[in-house]
């Protein structure tokens, strides 16, 4: 199935524009419920987004199979359609929920055109700044300005392990190895989280930061991520060592800037007992 991934890129910043930013700090238009916990949200813009995106996206590429965050909430079904799926668009329709509630700028809306389980192009969309991180298997990655203007995107240069800062989050660790990885956390320089996948992966593949280290394997959440990463030259793997793909569903995602700084942040920080 052919696609174009411009137009992609358009009808996301197109649902963002018309489904999120009107809704943004405006409380009474939210309609906020949890889900799995107290930190994991839905809201109307979620929703509306999703809808939006689905119904566009089937527009432009008809037969696809359409994987959503929220729709796979509701249908668990769909995650075993995508695993044997020839062509798959998966879409989070808003990454970083918790801060667009709290009125926070720091939210995303990501989308990945998958086959056979693998992401071949993908775009994280930024609505506060206007402006996308894309990337096409082979073709390298792009900051995307909505003017048009490009550039390309790289990794930044590795470094030791002591000047290393990168994004990380923690949330979903099992508790026997949670606290031994915050420890060990403190041979880096620094580390962070945004609470949203779309900026961590967005600053990673713009030279800020060595590394990424993801704890839950929710296929709209890396897809489009770990391509434009490995566009951008960088090194990725789960945890365990295996290659991602959008049939993990259990462990970590460690993405660095290079296959040794990704050896050395797994043996010393990531790993149990290291």
């Amino acid at each position: 199935m052919q696609f174009d991934l411009r137009r992609l890129a358009d009808i996301v910043r197109q649902a963002a524009r018309q489904e999120i930013l009107p809704r943004f700090q405006q409380v009474r238009d939210l309609d906020v419920r949890a889900k799995a916990d107290a930190t994991d949200l839905v809201t109307a813009a979620d929703e509306a987004t999703e809808r939006f995106l689905k119904r566009e996206i089937e527009s432009i590429m008809p037969g696809v199979l359409f994987v959503g965050e929220e729709s796979a909430g509701q249908d668990p079904g769909l995650l075993h359609r995508l695993d044997h799926a020839e062509t798959a668009v998966v879409v989070d329709p808003l990454d970083g929920t918790a801060n667009f509630v709290a009125g926070m700028p720091l939210f995303g809306v990501m989308a990945a055109v998958v086959r056979q389980g693998k992401p071949i192009a993908g775009v994280i969309y930024d609505p506060m700044s206007d402006d996308w991180v894309m990337a096409e298997s082979g073709g390298g990655a792009f900051l995307v300005r909505p003017e048009g203007t490009e550039r390309r995107l790289a990794v930044s240069t590795s470094a030791p392990l002591s000047e290393m800062t990168g994004y990380v989050s923690t949330d979903f660790l099992p508790p026997a190895v949670k606290p031994g990885i915050l420890a060990r956390l403190g041979k880096a320089r620094m580390f962070s989280s945004h609470r949203c996948a779309a900026h961590m992966y967005r600053a990673f593949v713009s030279g800020h930061g060595h590394f990424v280290m993801l704890d839950r394997l929710t296929p709209w959440d890396h897809l489009a991520g770990t391509l434009i990463a490995t566009e951008a030259g960088a090194y990725v793997a789960c945890l365990d060592g295996s290659p991602y793909s959008s049939t993990k569903r259990t462990g970590a995602l460690l993405t660095a800037t290079d296959p040794n700084s990704w050896q050395t942040l797994a043996r010393e920080i990531f790993t149990p007992g290291g």
